[in-house]
């Protein structure tokens, strides 16, 4: 008997060890603090939500301490390179922007992700998860690997079905407008179209007028993204294979000799669309960030808005929401007209010139190389791109994590030979409606498989101060006070200089490579 108790006691002090042991390798960062800068938006607003809700998850599987950093989007930039410079060290890495990349290129300031990916001491996901073309634009610099997968952005467009698909509205519309309008418009002049015949009219029967589009234009925001996807189908000739060549699937500038392509007509006929939009809105846009153009549509009181996807999660919160149930989502319109640099004339088609578009922050988590502790926020970044994790982000709104992982997307969307594995059952446990969920996956479906060329974000050194000109002028231009033709001039002219100053020699280096551009 006593020989038995005594095994007895070895197995239970044997099986308490081995669960000790085991406690204290998933810890790996026992006693670390790491401090990582965030947009400032609070633990239920875009990006920051994300990093509050699962804080305390991590802390307990790694046993260090996350310090959130919330810092305003005016000032991402100037914070993250002043500490940057100066080596202060407040951050160890950042939920950032991936519009800052070519910055944190040309300074040696990040770590690639390579040497960690395959370390079995981190959260598991998978490279080949990231929804084709979508690495090569936000995750990777050339062939390698900074960012493991966490935010997607992209412009969709949002509109209400219910009121599209209405009969009386068609007819109504076609006796107007002289012609059918189909759901959703599949061109920039339909959609603008159907915004002005809606704006002024009491579609939703509250009594009051309501409103063809909500749009967020206030300056210093990111409205100048909005004209960039806006105007990507105006000058995005497709290239055969997908690939950039030096007149075909390229926007910002021209990949030989880094002229900004900002004065071609494609981009002065699409600022003119845009214009018309804004005068088919709340005059209030002008003074609209992200927020006060959702919380209109939202509200129920626009046909359309059209930007990043946080918009379908944020319609099923229905303390905020009076369209759940309501929504229809699509890829952005196209043209049935195509500049065409090369020839100088315009291209017209049988079909329209949809662009796939990878347009937005995507923020990401950067791991900075003068942190002492690189290895927890890998790990930090790991566990947000695995599975559970990131698709409870993504059909949250608050946390802002838009979807292009392949497993997030439903079963019958398939990208090769590669299908989705998430159900619409999925959606709905997360407190969607079907409806809803079928229309929003299919937006990014579309987005990322309908477009034969897609337009990435602007990565290049400099991009804020590019971007800052851009946004300057166009705000001028929406708001009356200079010409279209005005604006796109200003803008060339600014660009130009921003490149001179940066070398340009060294400025087309860095956009060839961030386009994936070969001669």
């Amino acid at each position: 008997m006593k020989k038995i108790l005594v095994l007895f006691v070895i197995l239970i002090v044997l099986f308490s060890s081995s669960i000790l042991t085991f406690a204290e390798e998933q810890r790996l960062f026992e006693g670390v603090t790491i401090n990582i800068g965030v947009l400032a938006a609070g633990n239920r607003g875009p990006i920051s939500g994300g990093l509050y809700q699962w804080r305390d998850e991590w802390e307990k599987i790694t046993g260090a301490k996350l310090n959130i950093i919330e810092v305003p989007i005016a000032q991402i930039r100037e914070k993250i390179f002043t500490d940057l410079f100066t080596g202060g060290g407040t951050f160890d890495g950042f939920d950032g922007p991936i519009w800052i990349t070519g910055d944190l290129i040309a300074g040696d300031y990040i770590y690639d992700i390579e040497k960690w990916y395959q370390d079995p001491r981190f959260p598991k996901w998978n490279k080949d998860d990231v929804v084709p073309r979508l690495a090569d634009v936000v995750n990777k610099w050339g062939e390698t690997w900074y960012y493991a997968p966490n935010d997607y952005d992209c412009h969709t467009l949002n509109y209400r079905k219910d009121i599209l698909t209405d009969a009386k509205w068609q007819e109504m519309f076609e006796k107007e407008k002289g012609y059918k309008y189909s759901v959703p418009p599949r061109t920039w002049e339909e959609l603008t179209d159907i915004a002005e015949f809606f704006n002024g009219k009491d579609w939703n029967g509250d009594g009051s007028p309501d409103y063809g589009i909500s749009m967020a234009l206030q300056k210093g925001q990111q409205a100048g993204w909005h004209f960039i996807s806006l105007a990507a189908p105006f000058m995005m000739v497709p290239s055969p294979d997908g690939k950039p060549t030096r007149y075909k699937g390229v926007l910002w500038f021209d990949p030989e000799t880094m002229e900004p392509l900002i004065k071609e007509p494609g981009f002065l006929r699409a600022l003119e669309i845009l214009i018309q939009l804004y005068k088919a809105g709340n005059p209030a846009q002008l003074g609209w960030e992200l927020g006060g153009c959702w919380g209109e549509f939202l509200e129920g009181k626009s046909i359309f808005n059209y930007g990043y996807g946080d918009l379908g999660p944020l319609a099923q919160e229905e303390e905020q929401s009076r369209v759940k149930g309501k929504l229809g989502c699509s890829i952005l319109p196209g043209t049935m007209s195509i500049w065409d640099r090369e020839t100088q004339k315009w291209i017209d088609l049988d079909q329209p010139n949809l662009i796939a578009n990878a347009i937005g922050p995507s923020w990401s988590i950067m791991i900075f190389k003068q942190s002492q502790f690189p290895e927890a926020v890998y790990h930090l970044a790991a566990f947000h791109a695995s599975k559970d994790v990131s698709f409870w982000n993504i059909t949250h709104g608050f946390t802002g994590i838009n979807m292009g992982q392949i497993f997030q997307f439903l079963t019958d969307q398939s990208f090769g030979d590669r299908t989705g594995e998430a159900t619409v059952e999925d959606f709905v446990n997360n407190g969607w409606n079907a409806d809803d969920a079928k229309e929003y996956a299919k937006a990014f479906y579309e987005n990322y498989t309908l477009g034969a060329t897609i337009l990435p974000q602007l990565r290049i050194p400099g991009m804020q101060s590019y971007y800052d000109a851009l946004d300057d002028q166009l705000n001028a231009a929406v708001s009356g006070q200079i010409s279209p033709e005005e604006a796109l001039k200003r803008i060339y002219d600014e660009w130009e200089k921003i490149t001179n100053q940066f070398n340009r020699e060294k400025q087309k280096a860095y956009y060839q490579e961030a386009i994936g551009y070969k001669k």
